[in-house]
């Protein structure tokens, strides 16, 4: 059987000698190929020993600052299906960090968020020692009282959500149409909320079980923030040459009401798609980590633990990917560190 190779160049040029010099994407079938250039070290764990660490993660390790502020710092850790993998990813956690803020200036119209700075040279000084290694990837912000949901908005039918359209014809008790293909583009985009587990995988949940977790009022209120958000963010993207299937989005209460946390948009909370190469009836290729979940698939891993390592080339594949979506949704170049 003859493969058919289709050359996708990330610039709106279709000239060889202007693609990116980053990266190059080659199509071929269901796989994407990517040639990158070599990266700062991996920084899989912090290891700051006077300051006091609030919270662990899977990707970020969050310190305290003071009485009303938190250090968020983003590593280059990855994690799939619940667990966080041996190896990182190159330059993930300025990706993370550096998106985050980029959408936290593009939303904030709608929604306030919890950023104070992410400009090491207003830290406490206390933080400033480590300046290093925040540069690029870490955040100061205000503490926030943090609602216990994670706020899912779906625009096409994908991951989780088309497995449960398939046996229900439903996704968190919304009912769909009939004969809905996989990554089809919704009627419009669902407000699909999930519990927000420590550890383990998040729980899809009912609007009306939401309910009950927060309450009427924020729930309404957390709906409807997170469908303008998307739909903003969404119809954005797509003049970049990305679709947004679906993001998850984390709130959280402080003296000044609701606001937008964590992080926003990311490759890590988001399913990334190119635009042009989008064709409902299967699955899609991405800008995020599905990347490595395909790979451990490949691999038939049992999806217990140890995690394995990733090869070298996933590892740089993956990260030219999380790099270019940044790129492109910015029009920026990523800053070193």
């Amino acid at each position: 059987m003859n493969h058919l190779n289709v050359l996708f160049l990330i610039h709106s040029s279709t000239c060889v000698d202007k693609i990116s010099p980053l990266v190059r994407i080659v199509f071929e079938l269901n796989e994407l190929t990517v040639t990158t250039k070599p990266s700062d070290p991996i920084l899989l764990r912090t290891d700051f020993p006077d300051l006091e660490l609030h919270a662990s993660g899977k990707v970020r390790d969050v310190y305290r600052a003071d009485s009303e502020r938190l250090l968020f710092v983003a590593t280059d850790r990855i994690s799939a299906f619940d667990y966080v993998l041996a190896s990182g990813i190159p330059e993930k956690g300025r990706v993370l960090t550096q998106l985050s803020l980029f959408w936290f200036d593009f939303l904030k119209d709608i929604v306030p968020n919890h950023l104070v700075t992410a400009n090491v040279e207003q830290y406490p000084e206390p933080l400033k020692k480590y300046a290093a290694e925040l540069r690029g990837r870490s955040m100061l912000v205000i503490r926030a009282n943090m609602y216990p949901v994670e706020c899912v908005v779906r625009g096409y039918l994908s991951g989780s959500g088309w497995k449960e359209y398939q046996q229900t014809g439903a996704v968190c008790g919304i009912t769909l149409p009939k004969g809905m293909r996989e990554s089809e583009k919704l009627p419009e985009p669902i407000f699909t909320p999930a519990t927000k587990a420590a550890s383990g995988h998040d729980e899809n949940i009912s609007f009306d079980e939401m309910v009950k977790h927060v309450g009427t009022v924020d729930s309404e209120t957390l709906r409807k923030l997170s469908l303008s958000i998307y739909q903003k963010a969404a119809d954005y993207a797509l003049t970049k040459g990305i679709i947004i299937a679906d993001t998850k989005f984390e709130f959280g209460q402080t003296a000044n009401g609701v606001v937008l946390a964590d992080e926003v948009l990311t490759p890590d909370s988001s399913r990334f798609w190119p635009a042009d190469s989008y064709s409902p009836g299967r699955a899609q290729l991405s800008y995020d980590k599905q990347y490595v979940r395909d790979y451990l698939e490949e691999i038939h891993w049992e999806k217990k633990p140890p995690a394995p390592a990733l090869p070298d080339q996933v590892q740089q594949n993956t990260s030219a990917k999380y790099v270019e979506a940044y790129r492109l949704l910015t029009g920026r170049e990523l800053p070193r560190g």
